[in-house]
């Protein structure tokens, strides 16, 4: 049976898991009474906020045509899994939203997709709103990919309009699966895009295979982690696992592994029947932008969290965990993401479906810090130098910061930014940049009411609460999509929150010079709402160094220790007076400030 395999991309909520609903139903793939809402959604996360987090294949029929399509989800934050998705392709669906046109993540993904030399279907969705403008759309997807007007689909993913010959034109334009290079005669070979562990059958390898036919039996290496196994089952997507005898050459499946160490089916790495095979170009290794610490909340959940981290780190090639000591929060990890949403899904995810209870320090980007050269080797640790270059240390923990007598210069991740908005907005988005540091580069209008902003600003500068603060300055119409530059140079400094005089590693942060004294402002007045008073004053304070550039203090608890006195001489008050300043001397001495998951909020949403 000839086979496609194809992707749907697109802007969030453009409608791509509604038409994945559609083409299900029009295929037959599921009973009318088997359909729901989001079918592909299956974590309770993405049916609750109606965006796509995962990429989920399934398998269909049309007219005798084998239909492998993956499901892709549009934020940012999610565009490596987009990437897997069209690496195992050789067609995609390019949805835009009949009403609101392009956005910035439709660029994203599109030039992701020309970069892996896709076929293109142009399909509008949506036409069924009472907003929708397919004329002016359409204009807008032929000036964006030089297409004719014939060539675009007007469909309703909704209603259904239009989807059967959306379903034709991935039959008549998009090829059948390439060949590849380098197999040898006899020689079965897969690429994982994807890998979920299995409480009952162990890991379970998604993969698109490439050369020979995979089935249960059959012995089989995984050619990066080097282990051998015998594959347990193997079937494709329906979308529940159904299970079948073969997997063969251009098709997408699964194959279970039975693997118990959640570290050997890496997504990326290549399933062969021989060992001799040579390796798939897998995926380039996704560079985490935001770290952030997370540790229990209690000591003894530590091994709990540390396995649910490995488990979800086998299903998110993204996620980066190393292991990480604070001395007041106690044992563990430090993690990196792609974004405050990845970071956020994380915390859910752990949450819910691993039962785990976290505290999460405010997150911080990764920083290059070149160290002078007559500076110590112990300034800072050998893992954090980088191996190249045995001068430059990768910093994304403010508490590992050397001292600055030893730095040469620090260097901060910046991002190429793109910005869609409507022509009255591009005032307040451009404030709202250059009040980041922002560097404005050009404007250029999509029509006559919509342009695309382009910037260059540091990843630091809009990885807390930009996205939140454009949608507010452009009443939510505009939307956003950035890519990594490299590091530049800044006036970079840490500063330390002083709780009673001694520093929290937890709450220190990294940034620029100028913002400093109006953040530690910030942040010390929210702790001093935050924290509870205690028997004695508790200073706040924001230093640089040994500078202090800001202060709250929390007023102690007021006690009337004299209220039972009736007359008599005034040395018996002052005695007594005298007596509780002595008592709570001694308490500030002992006392030690319990910080909650609130005081890190109060320093994240600065």
């Amino acid at each position: 049976m000839p086979i496609r395999n194809f992707c749907i991309i697109a802007h969030i909520d453009h409608g791509k898991s509604t038409l994945s609903d559609r083409m299900i139903e029009k295929t037959g793939t599921l009973q009318k009474r088997q359909m729901k809402d989001q079918l592909l959604d299956s974590m309770d996360l993405e049916r609750e906020r109606g965006i796509t987090i995962k990429l989920t294949p399934v398998r269909m029929q049309w007219n005798g045509v084998e239909l492998n399509l993956i499901d892709t989800p549009g934020h940012t934050d999610f565009r490596y899994e987009v990437s897997r998705s069209l690496a195992a392709c050789e067609g995609a669906i390019l949805l835009v939203d009949a009403s609101q046109g392009i956005q910035a993540q439709t660029l994203a993904v599109l030039y992701m997709a020309m970069e892996h030399d896709l076929v293109i279907i142009p399909v509008l969705n949506k036409i069924d709103l009472p907003a929708a403008d397919p004329e002016r759309v359409s204009g807008e997807v032929i000036k964006m990919l030089g297409c004719r007007k014939e060539d675009i689909f007007r469909i309703s993913a909704k209603e259904g309009t239009g989807v059967e010959a959306v379903l034709q034109a991935v039959i008549d334009r998009i090829p059948e699966p390439k060949k590849s290079v380098g197999g040898q005669q006899g020689d079965a070979r897969a690429l994982i895009f994807d890998a979920v562990m299995d409480e009952y059958r162990g890991a379970v390898a998604y993969v698109r295979v490439v050369d020979g036919q995979f089935k249960k039996g059959l012995r089989a290496h995984l050619l990066g982690s080097k282990v051998d196994f015998e594959v347990q089952d193997t079937g494709y997507f329906a979308p529940k696992y159904c299970s079948d005898a073969l997997l063969s050459e251009g098709q997408i499946g699964y194959i279970v592994t039975g693997l118990k160490d959640v570290g050997q089916a890496r997504v990326g790495d290549t399933i062969a029947t021989s060992e001799s095979s040579q390796q798939l170009p897998g995926y380039a290794k996704v560079q985490p932008m935001v770290f952030a610490g997370l540790y229990p909340t209690e000591a003894d959940e530590y091994p709990k969290l540390r396995d649910s981290l490995e488990k979800l780190s086998l299903n998110d090639a993204a996620l980066d965990v190393s292991y990480e000591h604070n001395t007041a929060l106690g044992n563990g990890f430090r993690c990196g993401f792609l974004g405050l949403l990845h970071l956020d899904i994380i915390q859910e995810r752990l949450e819910r479906e691993y039962d785990c209870d976290l505290v999460i320090t405010a997150p911080s980007v990764l920083y290059e810090v070149t160290l002078k050269a007559a500076s110590p080797a112990s300034v800072v640790r050998a893992s954090l130098l980088k191996i190249d270059d045995p001068t430059t240390a990768l910093i994304s923990n403010p508490s590992e910061m050397p001292d600055p007598t030893f730095i040469e210069e620090i260097r901060e991740p910046w991002v190429k930014l793109e910005i869609v908005c409507r022509q009255q907005d591009i005032g307040p988005s451009m404030q709202l940049v250059q009040e980041r540091r922002g560097i404005y580069l050009s404007l250029e209008y999509i029509d006559a009411d919509r342009a695309i902003l382009h910037f260059e600003v540091p990843l630091a500068s809009i990885v807390l609460d930009f996205f939140d603060k454009l949608k507010s300055a452009t009443s939510g119409y505009a939307s956003l999509s950035y890519e990594h530059l490299g590091y530049r140079l800044g006036e970079l400094v840490k500063m330390d929150i002083l709780l009673l005089g001694e520093p929290t590693d937890a709450l220190s942060v990294i940034l620029h010079r100028d913002e400093a004294r109006l953040v530690g402002d910030k942040i010390c007045k929210q702790l001093k709402e935050v924290i509870p008073k205690a028997q004695f004053q508790i200073p706040i304070q924001a230093a640089i160094g040994g500078k202090i550039i800001a202060r709250e203090t929390i007023a102690a608890y007021r006690k009337d220790v004299t209220g039972y006195l009736y007359g008599g001489d005034r040395s018996r008050k002052d005695k007594l007076l005298d007596k509780q300043k002595r008592g709570k001397k001694r308490m500030k001495q002992m006392g030690r400030i319990t910080l909650t998951q609130e005081a890190f909020l109060a320093v994240l949403e600065r």
